[in-house]
């Protein structure tokens, strides 16, 4: 439980700047994962990752729902990373 409030809270800071940022990076611990958020926006609408209306802040909600969106997308539109290969999508500095 206490992970789960530090991913969201951890989320929350990172995700304040995502509306104007071309590129996101979500920290976690296996390494964070970054992605071209406009590139995502233009590609699938904001509301495939932001279903309200307006759209709002996003959070991933941990580990196993953030896989279940991003892995999800990418198998249904087959495209990006696919795989369980963890270190597709985290990198480690």
């Amino acid at each position: 439980m206490k992970r789960i409030v530090a991913v969201a809270v951890l989320l929350l800071f990172v995700a304040a700047p995502v509306f104007a940022a071309d590129t996101v990076t979500l920290k976690a611990k296996m390494g964070d994962v970054t992605f071209n958020h406009k590139v995502h926006g233009e590609k699938f609408g904001c509301k495939s990752c932001h279903p309200t209306e307006p759209a709002a802040k996003f959070e991933v909600g941990g580990k196993d729902p953030g896989h279940k969106m991003c892995q999800g997308c990418h198998t249904e539109k087959k495209a990006g990373p696919q795989a369980s290969k963890c270190m597709e999508c985290h990198k480690k500095k």
